[in-house]
C-alpha cells in the first residue's frame, strides 16, 4: 500500500477561488460555498469523472481544487461550464487556474483518498495571476489544448507571470464571447507599465550609454565581471591568509589556524560583512597580492593581512587593516608574546579591527570573541589541519578519503582536549558528509558517530549558535527532519550573521522539500558571503540545470571556471550541459579531447563525464578508455544514485551486444550492490540501483519489487530530490524488465514534473543506451520530441 501512495502520476487540476471571500460574513461565505458546490457538481465533466472514480475534490476554504484523472481537456471543459452557470449567480465571482502536473495520492487522517504535489501547487499559482472572471491556463496545458482546432481560438497568450519567491511561468487566458474575462489581469497590466517605463528610460539614456558600453565591454573581456569598490559596504572585510614566517614550515597549519580564528571572530559581529574562509583561501600568502583587485573580486572595502612567527614558546603575530579603495593603512599592530597567549591575541586583533571600522559590538558578541577555542595547542594544530580539508572536500576528486583523513585528525584533537567544542562541530559534519552527501557510508554506525559528536558539542555549549547549526546539519543530513533543521537554523542565524553555511543549508533543505526556486535563492545568498566558493557555484549550476534553465547553468559554471580555470571536471560539466540541453555532444567531445591532450592523468576527475559522452556517441573504444581512466570509481553518480564501475562495464557490453560480458559484469555489480544494500537496508537509492541491476539480469519480478520498495523508502515528501531520482530510475528499471507501459507512465510523470534529473533530459533520452528498450515506441519518441529545445525541433 505504501508503494502505491508514493507513486507519481499526472493529473489535470482546476483550482477555483471565490474573489473577495474573506470580506464576507460567515453566513454569506457558507451560502456562496453551497451555491458553488451545486454549480460545480452539476457540470458534465464533474459528474462523468466522479462516476468513473477518476475525480478528487479538495476543499480549500475559499474555493476548491478539482483533480481530474481523465484527460487534459476535463478541467477546461468544467471551467467553461461553471462560467456559463455563473451568469445566473451574479453574487459569485470566481477566478480559476488550470495545470497538468505530477501529484501523489495520499491517505488523510480520516482514511480518505487525498492528493498532494506540484501539479496542485502550480494550478494555484496560475490562478493567483488572475482576477474575477479569469480562466487561466499554464503554458503546458495551453500547448496541449491548441492541438485541437476547437480550443485554439479561445487561447490568448499573456506571457510570463511572476509570483512569490520569484517563480515565473507562462500563462494563457481562456475566454470566448460567451464566458471568461478578456481583460488583461492586473498583474500583467502592472508588468506592462513597468516595461513601458523601462523602455522610455532606456531611450532617454541610450545615447549616453553607447560610449560607456564600448569601454565596459573591453574591460569585461579583459578582467571579467568584477564588483565595484565604489559600491562596497564600508564595514565589509576579507581576512586574507597570513604568511608563515616560522623557520619550521610545518607551522603553516598553525598560521592558517590563527588567521581562521580572527576571521571567525569577526564573522560573529552582525554589524560587519565578512567574507567566508573558503573564498579567501585562494589568495595565498608569500606572493605579491593586488589588494584592490582582490577586494573587487570579493565585493569588500577592506582587507586584513598578517603574518605569524612561532619559535619555541614564543609567538609573534603581525596584522594590518587596509582600505582597498584607496590603499590607506587604517591600523597595524605587532604582538610578541608567550605562545599560550595566542588566542588572546586573536581576540584583541578582532576587537581592534571592529573598533577601527566603527562596528557595534554587543555584549554577547564580545563574550563569544573572547572565548578561546581550546587550551591545548597541539589539539589546535590538529584541528587547523582538518578544517581546510573539510572546506575543500566538496570539490575534490578525493572527497571521501579527504573526509576520512579529517575525521582522524579531529578524533585526535578531541582525544587531547575533550572540551574542544569547535572540533566536535567539525567532526559531526565530517561524519554526516560521509553518511549523506555522497551516500558512501549510509550506515547506522556512521550516523551514530555523527550523533555522538553533536551530543558532545551540546553538552559543552548547549546554547551556542554553533550548536544549533550542528544540530541543524544533523537533522538534515542524518534524519531528513526538515522542519527541525530550519528551526535550529533560525536560532543560529541570530549569532552567526556572516556564516554562508546557514543560507547554503537552508537552500538544500528547501530543494529537498520541492521548493526549488526558493532553494536556489538561498544558495545565491550564500555566495554573496562566499563569492568564490567553487562548490556552492557548482550547486547553483546544478539547480539551474534541474530547473531546465541551461543557459544560466552554463553562466554559473563559467563563474566557477573563472576561479579554477584548469579544473577538468567543471570544464567537462560545462560541455555536458549542452548534451543534456540540446543532445549536442560536440562541445563536450572537444573539451574531453583538450583535457586528454594535457596528459594521461588529467582526465581522471572527468572520466565519469567522458564515459557518458562516449556512450551517447555510441563509441565503444572511447567508452573502454573512459572505464580504464575511472579506475575503481563509479561510472555514474547523480545525487544518491551511484552506479559502480562494474555496472558501467555491463552497460557498455549491453550496448555492443556482448551478452556474455554484460551478464558477467552485471553479476559482479549485483554482488557489490547487495553488500551495500545489506549495510544500508533503509536507503532507497541503493535498493533502486539493485533493482536496475536485477532488471539487466532478467530477474523481472525481483527488479520491480526492489524498485517499488525503494520508492516506498524514499518518498517525495521525505526527499524531493532523491525521491524524484528513485522514481525516474524506476522507469529505466521497468523498461529493462520489459514493462514498457509502466516505464512510459513513470517517464511521462517524470518529464512533466517541475524539476528533472539528468536521465530525463532531452539529450540523455535521445542518445543514451539506458533508454534503448523504449526506442521506436511512438509514445517514447513523442516524449523525446516534445522536450527538444525549439531550435532543435
Amino acid at each position: 500500500m505504501s508503494t502505491d501512495r508514493a507513486r507519481l502520476e499526472i493529473a489535470h487540476v482546476l483550482f477555483i477561488d471565490i474573489v473577495g471571500y474573506s470580506k464576507l460574513l460567515l453566513k454569506q461565505q457558507s451560502e456562496l460555498l453551497g451555491e458553488l458546490n451545486e454549480i460545480v457538481s452539476g457540470t458534465n465533466e464533474f459528474r462523468q469523472a466522479e462516476s468513473a472514480g477518476r475525480l478528487i475534490r479538495l476543499p480549500t476554504g475559499d474555493g476548491m481544487a478539482l483533480v481530474f484523472r481523465t484527460n487534459p481537456e476535463a478541467p477546461a471543459e468544467c471551467a467553461m461550464d461553471i462560467a456559463r452557470a455563473l451568469k445566473s449567480h451574479p453574487a459569485i465571482e470566481l477566478r480559476m487556474g488550470i495545470h497538468s502536473g505530477p501529484v501523489n495520492e495520499v491517505v488523510d487522517v480520516n482514511q480518505r483518498a487525498n492528493i498532494a504535489g506540484a501539479g496542485i501547487n502550480m494550478a494555484q499559482r496560475v490562478m493567483d495571476c488572475g482576477d474575477a472572471g479569469h480562466i487561466l491556463l499554464s503554458k503546458h496545458v495551453a500547448e496541449d489544448l491548441e492541438q485541437d482546432d476547437r480550443w485554439r481560438p479561445l487561447l490568448h497568450d499573456l506571457g510570463t507571470c511572476e509570483v512569490k519567491h520569484g517563480v515565473r511561468f507562462g500563462v494563457t487566458n481562456l475566454y470566448s464571447d460567451e464566458v471568461g474575462n478578456a481583460q488583461l489581469p492586473k498583474k500583467f497590466q502592472t508588468l506592462q507599465k513597468h516595461h513601458a517605463h523601462v523602455r522610455w528610460a532606456a531611450v532617454a539614456i541610450g545615447l549616453l550609454v553607447v560610449a560607456a558600453l564600448a569601454a565596459a565591454v573591453l574591460s569585461f573581456l579583459r578582467k571579467g565581471p568584477d564588483r565595484s569598490l565604489a559600491t562596497a559596504v564600508n564595514k565589509s572585510i576579507a581576512v586574507l591568509p597570513f604568511e608563515n614566517r616560522s623557520e619550521d614550515k610545518a607551522n603553516a597549519y598553525f598560521t592558517d589556524g590563527v588567521q581562521d580564528e580572527i576571521l571567525t571572530d569577526l564573522a560573529k559581529i552582525a554589524d560587519l560583512k565578512v567574507i567566508s574562509r573558503t573564498s579567501v583561501l585562494q589568495y595565498k600568502s608569500g606572493v605579491a597580492r593586488n589588494l584592490r583587485e582582490i577586494a573587487q573580486q570579493l565585493g569588500v572595502a577592506n582587507v586584513v593581512e598578517g603574518s605569524v612567527q612561532r619559535s619555541g614558546n614564543r609567538v609573534r603575530v603581525n596584522a594590518q587593516l587596509v582600505d582597498a579603495r584607496n590603499d590607506a593603512h587604517l591600523w597595524a599592530q605587532t604582538y610578541d608574546r608567550d605562545l599560550a597567549d595566542v588566542f588572546a591575541i586573536q581576540s584583541e586583533i578582532a576587537k581592534a579591527i571592529a573598533d577601527q571600522l566603527q562596528a557595534k559590538l554587543s555584549p554577547n558578541e564580545k563574550k563569544a570573541i573572547e572565548q578561546p577555542p581550546t587550551t591545548d595547542l597541539a589539539a589546535f594544530d590538529l584541528y587547523s589541519r582538518a578544517k581546510p580539508i573539510l572546506l575543500t572536500a566538496g570539490f575534490s576528486a578525493t572527497s571521501e578519503p579527504d573526509r576520512r583523513k579529517a575525521i582522524e585528525l579531529l578524533d585526535e584533537a578531541v582525544k587531547r582536549d575533550p572540551s574542544f567544542f569547535d572540533a566536535y562541530c567539525q567532526l559531526a559534519f565530517a561524519h554526516e558528509s560521509l553518511y549523506a552527501v555522497r551516500g558512501s557510508d549510509h550506515t547506522p554506525a556512521r550516523l551514530a558517530l555523527a550523533e555522538a559528536a553533536v551530543q558532545a558539542a551540546t553538552r559543552l555549549r548547549p546554547d551556542a549558535a554553533e550548536t544549533h547549526l550542528a544540530r541543524a546539519q544533523y537533522l538534515y543530513y542524518g534524519l531528513r527532519d526538515y522542519a527541525g533543521a530550519l528551526a535550529e537554523l533560525e536560532i543560529a542565524r541570530r549569532a552567526l550573521p556572516n556564516d554562508p553555511r546557514l543560507f547554503e543549508l537552508t537552500g538544500y533543505i528547501l530543494q529537498r522539500r520541492g521548493q526549488q526556486e526558493e532553494g536556489l535563492q538561498n544558495l545565491q545568498r550564500a555566495v554573496e558571503l562566499d563569492p568564490r566558493n567553487f562548490f556552492t557555484l557548482q550547486q547553483i549550476a546544478l539547480s539551474y540545470q534541474s530547473l531546465r534553465r541551461y543557459a544560466e547553468a552554463i553562466a554559473a559554471l563559467d563563474r566557477a571556471l573563472a576561479i579554477v580555470p584548469e579544473n577538468a571536471e567543471t570544464r567537462a560539466d560545462r560541455g555536458l550541459v549542452y548534451l543534456f540541453w540540446k543532445a549536442d555532444t560536440r562541445p563536450l567531445h572537444q573539451t574531453i579531447d583538450a583535457i586528454l591532450a594535457q596528459g594521461p592523468g588529467a582526465i581522471v576527475s572527468a572520466a565519469v563525464i567522458w564515459f557518458v559522452c562516449a556512450l551517447a556517441e555510441r563509441d565503444p573504444v572511447a567508452a573502454e578508455r573512459a572505464l580504464v581512466a575511472l579506475g575503481d570509481n563509479p561510472c555514474l553518480f547523480e545525487r544518491g544514485i551511484i552506479l559502480s564501475h562494474s555496472f558501467g562495464e555491463g552497460l557498455l557490453a549491453r550496448m555492443t551486444k556482448d551478452e556474455a560480458r554484460a551478464r558477467s559484469a552485471f553479476e559482479t555489480a549485483r554482488a557489490q550492490q547487495e553488500k551495500i544494500v545489506q549495510a544500508q537496508p533503509d536507503y532507497g537509492p541503493a535498493l533502486c540501483v539493485l533493482g536496475l541491476i536485477d532488471a539487466a539480469l532478467g530477474r523481472k519480478d525481483l527488479a520491480l519489487d526492489e524498485g517499488r520498495r525503494a520508492i516506498a523508502l524514499m518518498p517525495l515528501e521525505k526527499d524531493f530530490v532523491n525521491g524524484g531520482l528513485v522514481l525516474q530510475y524506476f522507469a529505466i528499471t521497468a523498461a529493462w524488465a520489459g514493462e514498457k507501459e509502466l516505464a512510459l507512465q513513470q517517464l511521462e510523470a517524470g518529464v512533466r514534473g517541475p524539476v528533472e534529473g539528468n536521465m530525463l533530459s532531452y539529450g540523455v533520452l535521445k542518445l543514451h543506451p539506458l533508454w534503448d528498450p523504449l526506442r521506436g515506441d511512438p509514445r517514447f519518441e513523442k516524449i523525446v520530441a516534445d522536450l527538444a529545445p525549439k531550435e532543435a525541433k
